[in-house]
């Protein structure tokens, strides 16, 4: 059975769509096709992966308009009788053909406050509970496709990069905040630097999760209503502004 491949080839100054055909068998995913097509007919074809397996984020691409990772694509789920269209990720520059420049993720990366633990215990332990361990851990299944990323109105609609860190960030500030052994105090840079009122929890970021994150739900909206609590409730507020530290129930 042949497929017709309709793929992305350019730089960021320009570029168009080239309709390949490919063989397609049992098993096959969108990212085997893209691999037959660099073997076969076009060598310099570009695209990011690794791993093959769902885990590394690297081939990360948009599959007939939606996010999607290449190698966890199957291409019988397209069996429509329709072109198969495979383009980069819109919300980012293009460097050639579906490779895409996601520098500016760690740029903002660097703006989020590390990991600060509490003091020890007296025998010398840190001890929390399984259900906080839980909360924490889904965050920390992100394997950085930037998919969420991508799919956010406000960054790939309005690029507004300059005032919110998306919710990829969101999710990397939420596993720090809410971990049960930090002290250090996020919340007006989740505000101001990652913009987090820009968000208005629509859910697509968690929608093209190939984690299953509940990024909206479990992250943002959490957030949302911590520095809700920080700049609203007087009674944290005036804790935060004597002591500089954050008030112990938005941990």
């Amino acid at each position: 059975m042949e497929t017709t491949m309709s793929v992305y080839r350019g730089d960021k100054n320009s570029g168009r769509f080239v309709d390949y055909k490919v063989k397609q068998f049992e098993g096959m995913v969108v990212l085997d096709a893209i691999h037959q097509i660099q073997a076969e007919q076009s060598t310099d074809l570009a695209c990011r992966w690794n791993c093959k397996a769902g885990k590394c984020g690297s081939c990360s691409a948009e599959i007939n308009g939606k996010p999607r990772l290449m190698c966890m694509s199957r291409m019988d789920q397209y069996n429509d009788g329709k072109p198969i269209v495979v383009r980069p990720l819109r919300a980012f520059p293009v460097i050639r053909d579906l490779v895409t420049d996601v520098s500016w993720n760690y740029e903002i990366n660097k703006k989020i406050k590390p990991f600060k633990p509490k003091a020890k215990e007296a025998d010398g332990t840190w001890r929390m509970q399984q259900y906080e361990v839980d909360r924490v851990q889904e965050f920390r299944k992100c394997i950085e496709c930037f998919l969420c990323q991508n799919v956010c109105h406000v960054l790939r609609d309005h690029d507004k990069k300059n005032e919110f860190g998306g919710p990829r960030f969101l999710v990397r500030a939420a596993s720090l905040e809410m971990h049960p052994l930090d002290t250090e105090d996020r919340i007006d840079m989740i505000k101001d630097s990652l913009g987090s009122g820009l968000c208005n929890i629509t859910k697509c970021c968690t929608e093209v999760c190939p984690e299953s994150i509940k990024i909206t739900d479990n992250g943002i909206i959490p957030l949302k209503e911590r520095i809700v609590d920080a700049h609203f409730d007087p009674v944290v507020w005036l804790w935060r502004k004597i002591t500089g530290k954050p008030a112990q129930p938005t941990k």
